[in-house]
């Protein structure tokens, strides 16, 4: 076997510096960098040349060149897998991979944990309003504690919109922590696995009415884009938060926005946007019951050392042969492997 004859590329950065340490410490890989700035003349070549791609930045951090959608697949003759950092994979077009014979993977569950610890935190600061107290004494004195009744989170109910891994490890906090009754809506699972990750399975609109939190866990596809609208706002109980560490456009921020407005929920609790940062006037950062943060909800120590190490073992398990088990098109593997052997020579299992 040639020395680095298997080519990965990224842009901007990685999840963790483990990534990087695995992959070299082989002999056969070659790890290239680009900038979202990088020329042509520096970009194309290792582009033409790579047999995978790894994603590590968000959304709204990588230049749009480098989303990886027809126009990149065709300055990628060579690339075989596309693979994500994390559970979402929005800069990627899974059709025109597919179409493309290249395989899609993400690192789902690598920062499940970190997910739902800052949804239950997110949770219990709107139930308790502690960034309405947070922020009435930072602005006046004498504040008026009575004014700042919160509830308690034990024994409610929460719904939770995909119960994955991030939606069953919400499940399993808030049932072993808070005796919570969990809702689940997830079209992808039976009643019986659904059981099994601890939610009770029912369809989004009695999700949505019976629910006393309302929590978003699953990724961005093109079928729940604004699957969360003004007519799903309206179904929830006044006293019910909505939260969401998922995606940004699964909710319509304009829909959110309204129901606050005229108080047809309690608060939200939002780690996704349309926009990544939002901007500081940004209308929903404007509510006091509205707990803001900018896709932090897996950035963790933990978390990043974690999907770093995954994604490198699935790549290197990839270009050895074996199915990664992380595939977000698997109807493409009939067409990735014929790919695949015409590049290394050898079948993939």
């Amino acid at each position: 076997m040639s020395v680095n004859n298997k080519r990965v590329f990224y842009v901007k950065y990685l999840a963790h510096p483990i990534y990087e340490t695995i992959l070299k410490s082989r002999p056969d890989m070659r790890l290239d960098r680009l900038e979202n700035e990088s020329p042509d003349a520096v970009a194309a070549p290792i582009i033409l040349a790579a047999h995978a791609y790894q994603i590590g930045a968000a959304r709204d951090e990588l230049a749009r060149h480098f989303h990886v959608d027809a126009d990149l697949l065709r300055r990628a003759p060579n690339l075989l897998i596309v693979s994500s950092n994390g559970a979402g994979f929005d800069p990627v077009d899974v059709d025109a991979c597919t179409e493309a014979g290249v395989l899609v993977v993400n690192q789902s569950g690598g920062n499940a944990n970190s997910v739902a610890e800052h949804a239950l935190g997110m949770l219990l600061t709107l139930s308790k309003r502690i960034i309405e107290a947070d922020r009435a004494l930072r602005r006046a004195p004498n504040v008026n504690r009575n004014a700042l009744i919160g509830n308690e989170a034990q024994g409610k109910t929460i719904g939770i919109v995909g119960l994955g891994n991030v939606g069953r490890r919400i499940a399993e906090l808030c049932r072993g922590l808070l005796r919570m009754n969990v809702l689940a809506y997830d079209p992808y699972l039976s009643a019986s696995e659904m059981a099994a990750r601890g939610g009770e399975k029912v369809e989004l609109d009695e999700l949505l009415r019976r629910s006393d939190y309302v929590s978003i866990s699953c990724p961005l596809t093109k079928d729940n884009r604004g699957m969360i609208g003004s007519r799903e706002f309206k179904l929830m109980r006044p006293h019910a938060f909505f939260i969401t560490t998922a995606r940004g456009f699964i909710h319509d921020e304009a829909a959110l926005l309204e129901a606050l407005r005229e108080k047809r929920i309690a608060g939200a609790g939002l780690d996704v946007w349309s926009k990544e940062p939002p901007p500081p006037e940004h209308p929903l950062l404007q509510f006091d019951n509205v707990l803001a943060s900018p896709h932090t909800a897996g950035v963790t120590k933990e978390a990043r050392e974690n999907m770093g190490r995954i994604a490198a073992e699935q790549m290197l398990d990839a270009f050895d042969g074996k199915r990664p088990p992380r595939i977000i098109n698997p109807e493409v593997w009939p067409d990735y492997a014929k790919r695949f052997e015409r590049a290394f020579g050898v079948r993939p299992a």
